[in-house]
């Protein structure tokens, strides 16, 4: 029997240890992975919010109602336009001010503020954007809540004499409501380049974490963006696992050199895999008695069986096909067989389902990033339309192109969202289409961009009969997508060309620059999602054009044009059945 029980047990307890060993690696690095991406996920909402604020400053300190600073805002036009954005913001600013080379108010959104002196703090960051120098001050209490405040300097437009600044006093809250959300079952930070906390939220052990907080000797600048074990904040400290993350690039603004801090204690993080060794340790415990009750009644008989069991376990161990099946054996050893092989194809069907969803998170992770991207510049864009079109002495073709503006960033904002619908295909709404019309169309869109560009198109619309079946807005978006992706790989001038002939029951529509053009080891990506070589690309453009065409059971190609450039070739069937 002890020879019975040296072969039965050492190889289960071995194979447990293993088990529990690498199962609660697996769990600490997940628990470290999950910190330092939440880290870097509040890293990079902060910078968001720095940027559109900033942005607003930028492009608010060059509207030409500024210039009333010059009269004193006699006629108060400059006031009630600060007011109306602060209303506009729902909240987002505290309070608007325009204030005079001596620092006293002459406009702002509080009409109690004016002739007041608001003179400048320290500066704490200076950012360039969009042409226009920006001063940050570092948030302070103001009121009972923290304020940002942010100066933007004002010229004159013809002297180019500095004759005041913009200060948007921006509310802190928002930030520190980040954080908080942030902050369920763990501690947050954001910590300035010094390593002093600008905001915090949750709690170590008994330390509750305020604004102010120095973490100095803390050395992050030395630390990568990684986890990293460290004996933790305040006197009674106990030792937390913390995730760094600091604030990436968002739309080409690098941001103010912030960065995020999570903490959470070691013993609460690792309490799921002190539970598991518990568990275990039970199970082997349970596992031992069960062998030991089998080995007196049998041992004789199934010392074999024993011995093929543990030769089963081990051929698992080297990597060996898990689909298998263990050796034949009665009672409970047949069944302890079983359950090894169902335990071992468990294992592999966990970790398969482990690395599919590792990888549509990161698609995940990458679609709300891209529809962030999209939005926000989306709804400036049409904001700033419908604020032109309120204004006097705008032509009938400016008029016609604020139309388009609005009617275009209203299309692409229903795009993006339909991005998030569980990567469902729009349904196609199928109606006769005249493709030449389509194509003008599109041209019309961008003819602004064009003529900046220095770029023309030439059309040779050959097809005698333009007329196919198709979702007219899709197929718009496959051409303003294609046009688009060859205005941003062209220098300034050059030649688009879309062409269109009829090929029996299909029509071809052939678009071709004479830009740099794909190279031949790139065609065949190209129409993957998030492939992509251009800067600044996110590689989602040419997949939306493949997934449209194909959806019109028609088929999409690229090869080189006959200038070098690239041309992509779709054809489409006339007819749907």
């Amino acid at each position: 029997m002890r020879a019975f029980l040296l072969l039965g047990l050492v190889p289960a307890m071995v194979l447990a240890a293993l088990a529990f060993f690498k199962a609660r690696q697996s769990m600490q690095d997940e628990i470290e992975r999950g910190l330092v991406n939440q880290a870097h996920a509040v890293a990079a909402d902060v910078n968001k919010i720095l940027f559109e604020r900033l942005q607003n400053g930028a492009a608010w300190s060059t509207f030409e109602v500024m210039q009333d600073v010059q009269v004193q805002d006699v006629d108060k036009r400059l006031s009630n336009f600060l007011a109306k954005l602060q209303v506009g913001y729902g909240g987002v600013y505290r309070r608007l001010d325009v204030l005079n080379n001596q620092h006293q108010v002459v406009a702002s959104s509080d009409m109690s503020a004016l002739g007041q002196q608001l003179p400048a703090a320290p500066v704490w960051k200076q950012v360039q954007l969009a042409g226009s120098q920006l001063v940050l001050e570092r948030p302070v209490d103001a009121g009972g809540a923290a304020v940002l405040r942010i100066r933007v300097a004002l010229y004159n437009q013809y002297s180019a004499s500095r004759q005041g600044e913009l200060v948007l006093a921006v509310d802190w809250q928002p930030v520190q409501e980040l954080l908080a959300h942030a902050a369920q079952g763990h501690a947050v930070l954001l910590l300035d380049s010094d390593g002093s906390a600008l905001a915090a939220a949750g709690a170590v052990g008994e330390a509750s974490l305020q604004p102010g907080l120095q973490l100095a000797d803390w050395r992050l600048e030395q630390q990568a963006e990684s986890a990293f074990l460290h004996a933790g904040p305040g006197p009674q400290a106990r030792p937390v696992l913390a995730g760094l993350g600091r604030s990436p690039a968002y739309a080409g603004f690098a941001g103010v050199g912030l960065s995020v801090l999570v903490l959470q204690e070691r013993d609460m993080a690792l309490a799921p895999v002190r539970n598991m060794a518990l568990i275990s340790l039970a199970i082997l415990a349970l596992l031992v008695l069960a062998t030991v009750a089998a080995a007196r009644k049998i041992s004789a008989t199934i010392a074999g069986p024993i011995v093929a069991l543990t030769a089963f376990t081990r051929s698992y161990q080297l990597g060996q096909d898990v689909q298998m099946q263990p050796p034949a054996a009665k009672g409970e050893l047949g069944e302890l067989g079983q359950a090894y092989a169902q335990m071992m194809r468990d294992i592999d069907q966990a970790r398969g389902r482990l690395v599919k969803t590792a990888k549509l998170a990161v698609i995940g992770e990458m679609a709300a990033v891209i529809i962030h991207e999209v939005r926000t510049p989306l709804g400036i864009l049409r904001s700033s339309a419908q604020m032109l079109r309120r204004e006097k002495g705008i032509s009938e073709q400016g008029k016609e192109l604020l139309g388009f503006i609005e009617s275009e960033t209203a299309r692409l904002n229903n795009l993006v969202s339909a991005m998030l619908d569980s990567a469902r295909a729009r349904p196609l709404y199928m109606a006769r289409c005249d493709m030449h019309q389509l194509v003008r169309h599109a041209a019309s869109l961008l003819a602004n961009q064009l003529e900046q560009r220095a770029i023309v198109i030439e059309e040779e619309l050959r097809a005698d009969d333009p007329w196919l079946d198709g979702d007219s807005e899709q197929l718009t978006q496959v051409l303003l997508n294609l046009l688009h992706n060859a205005m941003q790989v062209m220098a300034q001038g050059g030649t688009i060309r879309i062409a269109t002939l009829l090929d029996g029951s299909s029509m071809q529509i052939e678009i071709e620059d004479d830009g740099p053009g794909i190279a031949a080891a790139d065609r065949s990506r190209v129409f993957e999602a998030f492939f992509f070589r251009r800067e600044g690309g996110v590689g989602l453009g040419l997949a939306i054009v493949q997934q449209i065409v194909q959806a019109h059971a028609g088929e999409i190609s690229v090869d080189a044009g006959r200038s070098g450039g690239a041309r992509f070739i779709i054809r489409l069937p006339r007819k749907l059945s």
